[in-house]
């Protein structure tokens, strides 16, 4: 499967890393993106990295991505979110959802406070 220019725009700032047969998208933590959403349970011991974006992506894959569960997997560091698949097409549908997800601040706040600290 091609990774097309136009969808690497389209998932910003995240970003698409092949590996052979499989590949991953990735979340650099120096970007802060959406650092507002988890400054909101700081109190709780949330604080943005990787571990915690985790915990935010697998409530949405949870509640909006049902079918894709056993396809997705995460490798999160405390400076890197990153999730992977063998299957290229569900990681390109997950990440495309999250990503839309993560601009709608209504859906996204919604999903966070189920999210678990790890």
């Amino acid at each position: 499967m091609e990774i097309t220019e136009e969808l690497e725009k389209e998932i910003v700032p995240f970003y698409w890393v092949q590996q052979g047969g499989s590949a991953s998208v990735c979340l650099s933590m120096r970007h802060r993106y959406l650092q507002e959403i988890f400054d909101t349970r700081s109190e709780e011991g949330f604080i943005g990295n990787g571990y915690d974006w985790e915990s935010l992506a697998r409530v949405f894959l949870d509640e909006q991505c049902p079918g894709l569960q056993e396809k997705i997997s995460f490798d999160p560091e405390a400076d890197l979110f990153c999730v992977y698949s063998e299957d290229q097409g569900a990681l390109i549908e997950f990440i495309r959802q999250f990503r839309k997800a993560c601009e709608n601040r209504t859906l996204i706040l919604d999903l966070f406070c189920r999210a678990e600290l790890d």
